[in-house]
């Protein structure tokens, strides 16, 4: 029994060397496939638009040309942080019945001022006009721009649309409209909806009000100003910009109405950006002090980002 015992085992430890030896080897892993590089986004050059093909676009400007004609300083409170007036980047989405127009600057846009409380939308220091050339014909729009930032337009970009951001609420603005300027007031578009959201600011706007969804061969300029909740006079919800900065001004100017009250512009593709806008803001009749007239303001260019 003892041999019959230790055969049995050994012809199972041979069973199970054998079964261990012809066990089939697990295939090698198939190899993955590494995968090709991902080309990165091309962001485009300042003045250089990405456009959509259905009147929407991307249009970058250049960082650190929030200064006006080059001299322009920002107001010395604390709640206007640098690059608060620097546009980065406008963009146009056309969606449905409504388009988004979005300006997005080079800082984090804050309420210091709590908005909410006096009816506003969310944002305090910043306050954009958006210029709209629906036709680029001669004779067929508005050459003076909105009341409060002393600049034209040339007589065959005049604009046909204007499109207001203003952390006021809807009711202060069109009240500061019917005062200062009623003449243009079916032009002007106070925004269905006017938010903030990071660096950008949002207008949502109803194509009817534009005269229909945005075109390729539409023409645009986006001035850069500040809220202004005891603005002058003549000023539509604007800051001023005297010869030197003081705790809610703006500095670099005249102390009169012929220097351009703007901080930031666009500008049309080929050359240097910033140094054309600091050009084209820069040419203003200094000498005027009294009695400004039209041919004494800047005169400032629209630009079409995607017409051919």
């Amino acid at each position: 029994m003892k041999g019959t015992s230790a055969l049995a085992a050994a012809l199972l430890a041979g069973c199970a060397t054998t079964s261990a030896a012809t066990s089939p080897t697990p295939p090698p892993a198939a190899s993955t496939p590494t995968p090709a590089p991902t080309a990165a986004a091309e962001t485009p050059a300042p003045g250089r638009a990405v456009c959509t093909g259905n009147g929407g676009f991307t249009f970058p400007d250049p960082v650190g040309d929030d200064n006006g004609p080059g001299n322009y300083t920002y107001p010395t409170d604390a709640v206007y942080k640098p690059g608060s007036f620097d546009i980065t980047e406008f963009q146009v989405v056309p969606s449905g019945d409504t388009t988004e127009f979005r300006v997005s600057v080079n800082s984090r846009i804050e309420d210091p001022w709590d908005s909410p409380a006096w009816g506003g939308n969310g944002f305090s220091v910043q306050m954009v006009f958006i210029h709209i050339d629906t036709d680029h014909a001669k004779g067929g729009g508005v050459r003076d721009s909105l009341p409060g930032v002393h600049v034209r337009f040339n007589e065959n970009e005049a604009w046909d649309r204007a499109i207001i951001i203003s952390p006021q609420g809807a009711t202060r603005v069109n009240s500061e409209i019917d005062a200062k300027c009623p003449q243009w007031k079916d032009r002007i578009i106070v925004p269905r909806v006017t938010r903030a959201s990071g660096k950008t600011l949002i207008a949502i706007v109803d194509n009817a009000a534009l005269g229909g969804p945005p075109k390729d061969s539409w023409g645009y300029q986006v001035l850069m100003q500040s809220n202004e909740g005891f603005p002058g006079k003549a000023d539509l919800l604007t800051r001023r910009v005297n010869e030197f900065e003081g705790q809610h001004r703006f500095g670099g100017g005249t102390d009169y109405d012929n220097a351009p009250f703007v901080m930031d512009i666009l500008v049309p593709p080929n050359g240097d950006p910033v140094k054309k806008q600091h050009e084209i803001l820069s040419k203003y009749n200094k000498s005027a002090t009294t009695e400004i007239k039209p041919e004494d303001l800047a005169v400032v260019p629209m630009v079409y980002p995607c017409a051919k």
